[in-house]
């Protein structure tokens, strides 16, 4: 594969109690009683299952006698065309989905495997957890959660790739990465036409139906590994910090973060034992590996963050991770956002992103504020008219009132707010653009036929995106001249830094 990454080669049962005789007719009341409770059980169930969503697949509901027939040496040959596959779990919001999916293709690269892209999710449709607190969704459950809300994507029309709004084609032309999209791996490895795949009849019992059930259960790794077909990543930020240089020098030592004495009570009373030790992932999954030989390799999560010294669950070098720093998104969404700072601003401006109602930054609203307050008092000084401000948020515009927003939006004279509203043109205008163009169609590593390509234009569109007004208000922020403020801690902050460090909007 020719790519930035070099691989080195490297080398008894309790006997039941005595009980009384009882009488003939006690004998006969408590079988009454215990059939009557048996019928009870049987109608509750019956009712409980019927209303169950068809769609939905739960480790609780596996099946251990099912035997993955699509693992057949037969079956993965002539689908897969030999080929070794990276698939993984992305979950949160779309920026922790996008550094996940950066963190996916320099696993792939390293381990040279074809990098399975995922749609974009719903946000927070599947939570990771609290990997400080080591208290986060098993590797298992987090894949099956993701293959459930993929179905449903596809079901209600709404899946959208993740390159469907990052262009990955500089990554796909250098050969630094193979990619295929998850649609048409789960049709060739499941065995499903691609018109059934991308419609709603995946919510009839069908034969289609348990075929994805059945990759489900396969690639989630309920059951574990299966020889040459799949290989589950157990491995979490509990237990783990995935690392990689050509020496391998920090290979099963400690990581510098350990559970503090608190965490280490707890897990003794719940009998858990996590030790986070730093492992290179070219020696654990690499050449000579068990990982190796299997067609797909299938992590949970992949993201991480900084906490206290050390990575959460990745800590790649640098000059490795600067390959996959910045992806822009595709010309769609950058051309609206210049068209919206240049045509509807008409001014130099300020972006302002104001995270103040999810999670932790509910807490820090004040702070926020204040370094927004402080970068105006700023420009004013500079400025003989009003300051231009764009403001993204997730505080409705109905909740502002007796907030600082509410008070700059009517402070006329000395600023002037810009936000982007769903039903906005441009909004509507690039989601149409962006089902149209279909971006994640258009690369895979195992050449499609032509039939196959007329199904995946014709059915696989979605009908809905989400997310959109998100990256319009990212791209419109990368032309922010005046500056840039963001909220401490935010990731949508981070993603916007770098668009600006690259300059993605002159670019």
């Amino acid at each position: 594969m020719n790519s930035f990454f070099n691989n080195p080669s490297r080398p008894s049962p309790r006997p039941w109690p005595n009980r009384k005789k009882q009488t003939n007719k006690s004998a006969v009341c408590i079988f009454s009683v215990s059939l009557l409770a048996v019928l009870l059980f049987v109608l509750v169930f019956f009712i409980t299952w019927s209303e169950i969503p068809k769609s939905v697949f739960s480790i609780s509901a596996f099946s251990g006698s099912v035997q993955f027939p699509q693992c057949r040496s037969e079956i993965l040959a002539r689908t897969l065309l030999g080929q070794r596959f990276l698939w993984y779990a992305p979950h949160s919001g779309f920026s922790n989905q996008l550094s996940e999916f950066k963190n996916a293709v320099l696993m792939a690269g390293i381990l040279n495997r074809t990098l399975i892209v995922p749609p974009v999710l719903d946000h927070h449709a599947v939570a990771l957890g609290s990997c400080p607190k080591f208290r986060v969704l098993s590797p298992s459950e987090i894949r099956l959660s993701v293959w459930n809300h993929s179905v449903e994507l596809l079901r209600t029309g709404r899946y959208v790739s993740m390159a469907d709004i990052v262009d990955i084609s500089s990554l796909v032309s250098s050969s630094a990465v193979r990619v295929i999209d998850l649609r048409y791996f789960a049709s060739l490895l499941c065995g499903v036409d691609l018109e059934t795949l991308c419609s709603g009849e995946l919510a009839q019992q069908s034969q289609a139906y348990e075929s994805l059930k059945q990759c489900g259960y396969l690639l989630s790794g309920v059951r574990g590994n299966v020889d040459k077909c799949l290989y589950a990543v157990e491995e979490d930020c509990r237990t783990t910090v995935w690392t990689y240089d050509k020496k391998g020098d920090s290979h099963g030592k400690l990581d510098s973060f350990q559970p503090d004495e608190k965490l280490k009570k707890k897990k003794k009373k719940k009998k858990m034992n996590y030790v986070r030790r730093r492992r290179d992932v070219y020696k654990s999954l690499g050449h000579g590996t068990e990982a190796e030989s299997a067609a797909v390799l299938a992590f949970g999560s992949l993201f991480t963050a900084p906490y206290k010294g050390s990575q959460s669950y990745i800590d790649f070098h640098e000059s490795l991770t600067e390959k996959v720093d910045f992806l822009p998104f595709v010309r769609e969404v950058m051309s609206a956002g210049k068209r919206f700072a240049s045509g509807t601003i008409k001014a130099p401006f300020l972006c302002a992103q104001l995270r103040l109602l999810d999670g932790q930054f509910k807490n820090h609203r004040e702070g926020t504020f204040m370094g927004l307050n402080q970068k105006l008092e700023s420009l004013r000084v500079k400025n003989l008219g009003p300051v231009h401000v764009f403001v993204m948020t997730d505080l409705p515009e109905s909740n502002w009132t007796g907030t600082y927003l509410g008070d700059l939006s009517k402070n006329s004279t000395n600023v002037k707010l810009h936000l982007l509203r769903e039903e906005d043109e441009v909004v509507l205008r690039t989601q149409q653009e962006l089902a149209s163009a279909g971006h994640g169609q258009k690369f895979g590593s195992i050449p499609m036929s032509l039939a196959s390509i007329k199904k995946m234009e014709s059915h696989c569109s979605p009908r809905r995106l989400s997310n959109v007004r998100l990256y319009l208000e990212e791209a419109v922020c990368s032309c922010a001249s005046l500056g840039f403020v963001g909220t401490a801690g935010s990731t949508i902050a981070d993603s916007v830094e770098k668009m600006r460090k690259f300059n993605a909007c002159s670019s």
